[in-house]
């Protein structure tokens, strides 16, 4: 583990480096005056050696020449002795015998081999009578001076001096040294420290906000910063203060950018998909969420072959690969699609493009599905309804101008029926004829029924209605042996638009033959009744049932879309959404029960309606007021 010597705090730097400085200031000066100083001592020391040897050189030549030289020369070596900075003091003969001494007695002192030979080199190298200076053993320093009587030499003068009185002085020195070095140490601390106060104060109140940024960048209750300064760390507060400000306006907008990107991709009108370089969805939103039947979050992180069919992620597979390989968008790919497991086919228009987040390198691929089936099947819708106007339009002309020859026919077999001459085998031909010719005006009347009918409402007897939709389909009800029940009072009647009713029941009928090739059961009912949402509405309930194949219910939830038609050939998927729209606008209602072949049960269909009876309905200011109060419902 590494160990941090060196304090991180700016203000502990400031004052461990103003500390160190001064130590190392205060060392080498104390080194250098302790150098000084010793020197100064060794040179005092040497001075006042001479003058203290010479001292007691001439107060021993003043006490030989008194009346008591012994006495006299005896308290002269006393009192040099008793000096301050005196260890001890002795007078010797020329020989080196120690004739005084003090401390200790003289016959018990003897010069030591340094003092005996700087004796011998005074000797013999004596050529003026000075004092002269030696050091000997651990800092000792010792003053000889000659002492000379009447031209003879009588002795030498010793003094030695006090080492301890000498390291004293050095250690006054030190102590001087040491207490101005902690007072100035001190007072460097208490001004390091309040400098770096001044300077790490404000930089912990710029690193606060800079933790504070960085943990929770909407923390807009820490900002700005105080200014507890006014230097240059100060104006780096307030410039951090306007950056923060800056930055979170900028992240405003960014937000705000965001929000709109997100909102607008969640609610585009086409379907949005991205894949990363493994084909997986990393975002889809709303649209192609519905376009492919399952929810969000069983896109994000599949692959395309994990999500969709084979045959439609295979295309998706090139399609995506093709631009990160390519890096160039690929536009206007149509493929059909198998929608919630119904027969039928949705056809989707796929645009890719590149999303590069740095240059030349493509991060994502990004996936336009625009849902093309209602435009393919209102353009084929609209060629068949165009080529049904056509033949509509013809059969209401051809129609019309049967009718006229039909007219002619019809009188001609009447009279002929009529003719007395007219044998009975041909009167019966006759009378086959005219039912026939008949039958013939019954369907031209029907055609032109459909093609002109009523711009407003009416009374309208529904038994009448309903029995001209089966004639219309008897033709077919007959080849295909389905067996017709018919349950209605023959004077039932209701204020609608009969024409649009009997284009419903057309539809209805129409498609229950449809669902019954191999021959069945159609019921038809019809009473009077209440609505099974609100029992104060009276009115007519109709029932149309088949004992056909029944819907699926992934069919029969989409019945009443427009184009929505399991019969890919013949069928235009506009006839129940229409007969859903001509209920709603008799403020009706519709529901359907349909189940499938089973083993033990039987399958069919039954189409449900109730229409009000009242003359109020369908009057211009009820439907501006009301809207479309229909209701439609699956069993």
């Amino acid at each position: 583990m590494k160990i941090q010597v060196w304090p991180r705090s700016i203000g502990l730097q400031l004052l461990t480096g103003l500390v160190l400085l001064e130590v190392l200031s205060l060392g080498l000066f104390g080194t250098v005056l302790l150098k000084q100083q010793s020197r100064r001592t060794q040179a005092r020391a040497e001075v006042r050696l001479q003058h203290q040897a010479t001292s007691l050189a001439v107060q021993a030549v003043e006490g030989l020449q008194s009346d008591v030289p012994g006495r006299a020369v005896s308290a002269s070596v006393r009192i040099m002795a008793e000096a301050p900075s005196v260890a001890s003091a002795m007078i010797t003969d020329p020989s080196g015998k120690t004739l005084y001494a003090n401390p200790g007695d003289a016959q018990s002192v003897a010069l030591t081999q340094d003092e005996a030979r700087e004796l011998k080199g005074i000797a013999s190298g004596n050529s003026d009578n000075r004092a002269r200076v030696f050091s000997f053993g651990e800092g000792n320093w010792e003053g000889v001076k000659p002492i000379s009587l009447q031209g003879r030499l009588y002795g030498y003068a010793w003094v030695r001096t006090d080492r301890h009185w000498d390291e004293q002085q050095k250690k006054d020195t030190i102590d001087s040294m040491a207490i101005f070095g902690m007072i100035w140490v001190g007072a460097s601390i208490v001004l390091a420290w309040a400098m770096g106060r001044s300077i790490s104060q404000p930089l912990a109140v710029l690193q606060r906000g800079t933790r504070a940024l960085m943990q929770s960048p909407e923390a807009a209750d820490q900002f700005p910063l105080p200014v507890v300064v006014h230097n240059e760390v100060g104006e780096l507060i307030e410039t951090f203060n306007r950056m923060v400000a800056s930055i979170e306006e900028q992240r405003s907008g960014l937000s705000d950018t965001l929000s709109l990107l997100d909102s607008m991709l969640a609610n585009a009108p086409i379907g949005l998909a991205f894949f990363d370089k493994q084909l997986r969805f990393v975002r889809v939103n709303h649209i192609f969420s519905e376009a492919t039947g399952l929810p969000l979050s069983h896109h994000l992180g599949r692959t395309v072959t994990e999500v969709l069919p084979d045959s439609v992620s295979r295309t998706l597979e090139g399609i995506v690969q093709a631009v990160f390989a390519g890096d160039e968008p690929v536009r206007d790919v149509e493929i059909a699609v198998a929608v919630d497991g119904t027969p039928r086919l949705s056809t989707w228009i796929v645009s890719a493009y590149p999303v590069h987040t740095v240059p030349q390198q493509v991060r994502w691929v990004g996936l336009i599905v625009m849902d093309a089936s209602d435009r393919k099947r209102a353009e084929e819708t609209l060629r068949k309804t165009e080529k049904l106007a056509a033949t509509g339009r013809l059969a209401a002309s051809i129609a019309h101008e049967i009718n006229n020859p039909l007219e002619a026919i019809t009188n001609l077999l009447y009279l002929l029926t009529n003719h007395s001459n007219l044998g009975e085998p041909a009167r019966a031909y006759a009378v086959m004829a005219e039912y026939e010719i008949h039958r013939i005006s019954e369907i031209t009347q029907q055609t032109l029924r459909f093609y002109r009918q009523s711009t407003l409402p009416a009374r309208a007897n529904l038994a009448e209605l309903l029995d001209s939709v089966l004639r219309l389909h008897q033709g077919r009800l007959r080849n295909l042996e389905i067996l017709v029940d018919k349950r209605y009072d023959p004077a039932i009647d209701l204020y609608c638009f009969a024409g649009e009713l009997r284009q419903v029941f057309a539809n209805l009928v129409g498609n229950a033959i449809d669902a019954m090739p191999r021959g069945g059961k159609l019921s038809i009912r019809a009473r009077r009744s209440r609505d099974w949402g609100d029992s104060c509405r009276p009115g007519v309930r109709f029932q149309v049932g088949d004992t056909g194949s029944g819907m699926a219910m992934g069919v029969e939830k989409h019945i009443f879309e427009p184009f929505f038609t399991t019969k890919e050939v013949t069928g235009t998927g506009l006839g129940l959404w229409v007969s859903s729209e001509i209920v709603a606008k008799h403020q009706g209602s519709i529901r359907v029960r349909s189940r499938v072949p089973r083993p033990g049960r039987s399958s069919g269909t039954v189409f449900e309606l109730f229409f009000p009876d009242a003359d109020s309905v369908l009057s211009p200011e009820s439907e501006s007021r009301n809207g479309s109060k229909s209701s439609f419902a699956s069993n």
